[in-house]
């Protein structure tokens, strides 16, 4: 199946480098292009894009508010927000977030490590960027948000082994490495994290990264297992 990509950034140039590695590729397109983030709500759905890759500094509506549009749209529930910038580490990734992005890639990012992501989060696995530390991730989730996107009691709804695969997925450990922890398998995991994820109303494993920080199941600096 053929991943129909969206690019949205205000840099013409940018875009057109992106184009030209993606549309090389045998199992991925481009199906269209978006200067601001308003352009890239509306396009996502009539695209019908699979994963939009979004710059966060954009003209008229953000790359966030425009996250937040493409999540909020029921319509667009199987869309994916692979989320590009130019600082990785700051406040703006922890907000992407948190509006529905699966993932976040820095700008600098090498071609190959860019089509890798997009497969990734096409195949509804969360991404948060392999050169952003789990620390300064965490550091960032735990801090007070107003709306936070899960309660405390909420958790109360899930089996024990399923907040321990949450906990570890919000460590940042892949399906494998859990299911090599927990001696299970692969598809074990990834079962209790979509049980897990189904119970909460989370939108992908990069949401319930989030709930898993924003809930106190897992903390800043603590690894549980």
């Amino acid at each position: 199946m053929t991943i129909r990509v969206l690019l949205a950034d205000d840099q013409a140039l940018l875009r057109g480098t992106f184009r030209l590695l993606i549309d090389a590729q045998q199992d991925m397109e481009v199906v269209a292009e978006a200067s601001n983030g308003r352009e890239a709500a509306e396009l996502a759905r009539s695209a019908r894009a699979d994963v939009v890759v979004m710059d966060i500094r954009m003209p008229e509506v953000d790359g966030i508010e425009a996250t937040r549009l493409i999540g909020r749209d029921e319509d667009l529930a199987g869309v994916k927000v692979l989320v590009l910038t130019t600082f990785e580490v700051d406040a703006f990734v922890v907000e992407a977030l948190r509006a529905g992005a699966s993932g976040f890639l820095g700008k600098g990012v090498e071609p190959a490590e860019l089509l890798h992501a997009i497969r990734l989060v096409a195949a509804d696995e969360a991404l948060l960027s392999p050169t952003a530390t789990k620390g300064l991730i965490a550091r960032f989730l735990s801090l007070p948000s107003p709306g936070a996107l899960a309660d405390p009691e909420r958790l109360a709804t899930l089996t024990p082994r399923e907040r321990q695969v949450m906990t570890l997925v919000a460590t940042g450990l892949s399906n494998d490495e859990i299911a090599e922890r927990l001696f299970v398998t692969p598809v074990t995991v990834k079962t209790h994290a979509n049980r897990a994820m189904a119970k909460l109303g989370a939108r992908d494993r990069a949401q319930l990264v989030v709930m898993a920080y924003e809930s106190g199941l897992v903390r800043a600096g603590e690894t549980r297992t």
